[in-house]
Formats: structure tokens, C-alpha cells, sequence
């Protein structure tokens, strides 16, 4: 926890506090704060699906994704029917941790907290809200397929290129054992 506030919360400060003589705006400030915290998490996610084990992880997690559409479809939970199905999906936590940091990025940007401390602990009080927020957001957008629900998911959609990888017929079977 210490690591993802240190992370996402006081970096982005810190690196926003080194534009402050360029940018006078708060709302400026909380952007600039916002785009370096998206970049932090991208990255961060980048590198993740780099490590070894991970990749393993992330395998487990198509596999999972796989399953649901399969089930989704009602289609019969077989290997060979999951196995058919794309890894990605609209309502997965990659794109709802996606839209989390977009939603606080415009959220946080709307007000104003010159004192460092008093900013994060106003960010932490508020991020229920912003989580409630974007958990609607990101089902409303998985159960609608129109042109602009597939637009908003789309960002969240790529990302799960790096959180979601292929995976095995044993890990299908795992999946599959999983839903039922």
C-alpha cells in the first residue's frame, strides 16, 4: 500500500511541483499530475508483464477472460470453445483501474489544495467515490456494443495487451473448473 501511494500518489505531486513556475493554474497542475500518474501506471504495467512470472499470471488471467465470453456466448464451457475466445474484455480490472485514473485525473483536477498533505489525504478520502464512479462507468460501457461505449473501452481494451496473455488448454481447463 505504502509502495502504491508512494507510486501513484506522491511522485505525481512531487514531479506536478516542479512545473509550478511554468503552470500557475491548479487545474494545470492537477493535469500535469494526472498525465505523469497515467504514464507511472503505464509503464509500471509495462514492466510487469515483462517479469517471467507474471507472463504465467497473466496467462491465467486470459484464460479467465476467455471462459467468461465463452459463458457470456452460452456456448458450452469445452476447451475447445473457450480456447476461441478473445482474451480481452470490456469489464476486466485493467480497464477499470484504467478508468479509475482518468476518472481522478478529471475529478482532482476540479478543485484546488495548495498544502501537499492535505492534498493527499483529500485524494485518499475521495477515492470510494471516484471507484464507485468508475466501477458504473466501466459496466455500463461492457454491457452496451455501440460506437461510442467501444470508443471509451478501447484504451482500457489495449491495455489488456500487457495484462492478459494466451493461454495453455491446461489453464483453460483451470479456468473452466474456476467458473463452474
Amino acid at each position: 500500500m505504502g509502495l502504491s501511494i508512494g507510486l501513484f500518489f506522491l511522485l505525481p505531486m512531487i514531479i506536478g511541483g516542479f512545473f509550478d513556475r511554468w503552470i500557475q493554474s491548479t487545474v494545470g497542475i492537477n493535469l500535469v499530475e494526472g498525465v505523469v500518474r497515467m504514464v507511472i501506471f503505464m509503464v509500471y504495467m509495462i514492466l510487469v508483464s515483462k517479469m517471467k512470472d507474471m507472463k504465467r499470471v497473466f496467462s491465467y488471467h486470459g484464460a479467465e477472460h476467455k471462459t467468461i465470453r465463452c459463458y457470456e456466448a452460452q456456448l458450452p464451457l469445452t476447451v475447445e470453445n473457450v480456447r476461441q475466445q478473445t482474451r480481452k474484455h470490456p469489464r476486466c480490472g485493467t480497464s477499470f483501474l484504467f478508468v479509475v485514473m482518468i476518472v481522478s485525473i478529471l475529478f482532482y483536477s476540479l478543485f484546488t489544495w495548495s498544502n501537499p498533505l492535505v492534498r493527499v489525504c483529500i485524494r485518499l478520502l475521495f477515492l470510494p467515490v471516484i471507484v464507485v464512479i468508475s466501477y458504473e462507468f466501466n459496466r455500463f460501457v461492457g454491457r452496451h456494443d455501440n460506437g461510442l461505449t467501444k470508443a471509451l473501452r478501447a484504451p482500457g481494451m489495449m491495455l489488456q495487451r500487457f495484462t492478459t496473455a494466451e493461454p495453455d488448454d491446461s489453464m483453460l481447463e483451470v479456468a473452466i473448473l474456476a467458473l463452474q
